[in-house]
Order: structure tokens, then sequence, then C-alpha cells
């Protein structure tokens, strides 16, 4: 036991070792042969997207400079004065050099509108839903006419919203959670990507095998169904979209489809995909009943946090209603 520790130890020794000496004196021996420094390097030898961006911020993060380190938290609206701030620490003339200035600015404002991104979708997450606010109860009323277009809300509360997924006569409760996100995420997914939501809110409601006539069917409860709830697994899956975005997960996908700073739109496009796929991956995965969701959700949570492990993945680059698909760009 005492031998593996000062194995250990000693491993540790020369980690440190090669990071603080030995590949500081390799990049000044690189860039003495190429006549490029680091983020030169970087930006011409990789395409635009999440391994550049990523190659960039990690760059950034441990460089010893504070001008440098700074440049990751830098307001978007003073990324270009950075920028150049940086070309003269680095000595590089910019006339001669003109492609590092657009690729560093690219990546710059990535990092930059993920950062504000993040702080957008938790603004929304924390603030909770308001029966009294006008304006959240008529994202709530779109909700159902998109979903329930022929057939009128008899009231407010009611157990009609059991209908499209919700667990009782008023949806407020759901929402605890992930606040107006889930709200904001459910309407976008029902107003950008009707025909898939509509299947989907379809599928959720039917019996997990044909061992029953449609009348038969029609005569049990709503809430009792093999499949899910529609609302409540869209807030769930919201939740699961977040947990990429604070993790740093989701860069990967955010860098590779924004040319510049991500917004809010990429985020909720994110959403539409992970439902659509969230409902294959059930229906896949045959579960027994609802009892089983967090297993299931474990799993695919699992799969796509492998799927972006790849720098060159986008979950949905071109999003497109009822055409969303995982590819490798």
């Amino acid at each position: 036991m005492e031998e593996q520790q000062q194995q250990r130890v000693v491993t540790q020794f020369f980690v440190f070792l090669y990071c603080k000496c030995l590949w500081r004196g390799f990049k000044f021996v690189v860039r003495k042969f190429t006549g490029r420094c680091e983020l030169q390097r970087l930006c011409y030898n990789h395409k635009p997207g999440a391994r550049r961006t990523h190659k960039i911020e990690s760059s950034l993060r441990y460089s010893r400079n504070e001008l440098l380190q700074s440049a990751l938290s830098v307001h978007p609206d003073k990324v270009e004065k950075t920028i150049d701030d940086i070309m003269v620490l680095k000595k590089i003339n910019p006339d001669t050099n003109p492609q590092l200035g657009i690729s560093l600015q690219a990546s710059l404002f990535q990092i930059a509108g993920y950062r504000n991104l993040v702080a957008e979708v938790e603004k929304l997450r924390r603030e909770p839903y308001d029966c009294e606010n006008l304006q959240h109860e008529d994202m709530l009323m779109k909700l159902w006419k998109e979903l329930r277009a022929d057939t009128p809300l008899t009231g407010r509360i009611s157990k009609q919203w059991c209908e499209i997924g919700f667990q009782g006569s008023d949806p407020k409760t759901d929402f605890r959670g992930m606040g107006l996100l889930g709200l904001h995420n459910l309407l976008y997914f029902a107003e950008h990507d009707k025909a898939t939501a509509l299947q989907v809110l379809h599928d959720s409601l039917q019996p997990k095998h044909n061992e029953m006539s449609k009348s038969e069917w029609e005569q049990k409860s709503i809430d009792k169904a093999i499949g899910y709830s529609f609302a409540i697994v869209g807030i769930n899956i919201t939740e699961l979209t977040y947990s990429l975005m604070v993790s740093g997960a989701l860069k990967t996908h955010l860098y590779n489809v924004a040319p510049e700073m991500p917004n809010l739109m990429h985020f909720q496009q994110t959403f539409c995909y992970l439902m659509q796929e969230f409902h294959r991956f059930w229906v896949e995965e045959d579960p027994s009943d609802i009892m089983e969701f967090n297993r299931v959700r474990s799993k695919f949570h699992r799969r796509i946090l492998r799927q972006l492990k790849n720098p060159d993945m986008a979950l949905c680059p071109h999003f497109s209603a009822s055409d969303l698909h995982l590819v490798n760009l």
C-alpha cells in the first residue's frame, strides 16, 4: 500500500512538471519553429465549431496572462477590443494575419453567447408560474389551443388539462421544478414543430399493446394510459436539456450549430429534438409501465452524453419541423 502511494506521488510530480515546465517549453519551441503562437495554430489548424472553440477556451483558461484569461468573460460588445489587445500582446500584425481575428472573434462570441444563454435559461427556470400574470396565462392558453384546437377548454381549472399530460386540474403546480422554462419549451414545440408535437401527444395516450379495441381504450381514463404524460415528460426533458447546458456538455452541440452567439432559440430547438428522440427511445426500450420512466430517462441521458463527447457532433444542425435526426458534421 505504501509503495503504491509513493508511485502515485511520483506520478503526480511528473505530471505537474510536464504541465508547468515541459509543456510550456514545448510551446515555446513550436512557436519558434512555426512562427505562430498557440492561438494562431488553433485558429488555422481547426475548422470552425466545437473542436476549435473548445481548444481556444482551454488555452485561454490555462494561460498565465490575465488578459488572455479575462477574454473568457468579456462582454460581447468588447470582443473586438479584446482581440486587438491580444494581437498587440502576441505581436501579431492583423494586416498579415486577418483570418486570426475573424476566427478568434467567432469563438469568443460563441463562448460569450453560451455564458449569456446559461444566464437567460436560469432566469426563466427561476421564474415561477403566476396565474395572476396575464402573459403567463396567455402562454398556457396558447399551449392548449395548439394541442387541442378542436376542443374548447371548459374552464381554467379543469380535468381537461390531463388530456395533454398535466397531472391535475391546474397546470401551474406542474411547473414548480422548471418554472416558466418548462412552459416556454412546451409552447415552442407545439408552435414550431406542431406536427411532431401532435404525433408525440397522440402516441403518448395510446395503450402499450393492441390488446384493446378502440372503443375499450376510449372508455379508460387518460391517466391510466400505458404511455406517458406528454406535458410532464416535456417538463422533465426540459430539466434534462437544462442539466446538459449548465454542465457544459451542450457546448459541443451549440458551438457546432451556432456560427457565433447561441441563443434561446437554439436551446428550444435542442429541446424539441430531445423530446422527439426520447419518444423514439421510449418506444424502443418498451418499458412495462410508467414506473420505469426514471430508468429509461437515465439511459437516454447517458446516450446523449456519449454522443456529445464527439467534438464534431451536432444534435440538430438544421432544425426542420418533423425532420430531426442525429448527424455527424
